[in-house]
């Protein structure tokens, strides 16, 4: 004959007055796995579709990320990186196994804010002149082939001129 085993908590509850059993567990090995277990109720799924429109910055990073996947710079050869905002544009030659910034120009040095004036944000020619500066700085720090990083923005336009500059005053990519 199998023996049961029965557990039992007191539990002092303000409610019911004195101590009293709460909850009284019985185990019995002859009809453990015998009982029907009970599922709660399935709720019906809700079949709201929401559509999230993503933002065009949102839409560049996902595409930045997907660059930075596959660029990277080394001490040979760095990674040529732009980024552009509507109103300065910043290039940057970063190596990535130290984390450390070679070389960088933008829109909001002297050496490109007096030469041109520009109000509503820079253009392309301003973004040549930022090719050629950055160019020349890299040549002279010794640095000739950089692998270029456009940010995830679409290669053309001041993207498109500022690597065309660069390619011309002497930087390989």
């Amino acid at each position: 004959m199998a023996a049961s085993t029965s557990i039992s908590f007191l539990s002092q509850n303000p409610f019911l007055g004195s101590s009293q059993n709460v909850l009284s567990v019985s185990i019995c090995p002859k009809f453990v796995g015998t009982v029907p277990m009970q599922r709660p109720p399935q709720r019906q799924p809700s079949f709201a579709v929401e559509a999230r429109a993503k933002t065009r910055r949102e839409d560049r990073l996902a595409r930045h990320s997907r660059i930075r996947k596959k660029v990277e710079g080394t001490p040979e050869r760095p990674r040529l990186c732009v980024f552009r905002s509507n109103k300065h544009l910043y290039v940057q030659v970063i190596d990535d196994t130290k984390m450390h910034t070679l070389a960088a120009v933008s829109t909001m040095q002297k050496l490109v804010s007096e030469e041109s004036d520009y109000s509503s944000g820079p253009t392309i020619e301003v973004a040549k002149r930022v090719g050629e500066i950055i160019a020349k700085s890299c040549l002279e720090k010794g640095i000739t082939k950089v692998a270029f990083d456009r940010g995830g923005y679409p290669y053309h336009g001041r993207v498109e001129a500022l690597a065309e500059a660069a390619r011309e005053h002497g930087l390989q990519f």
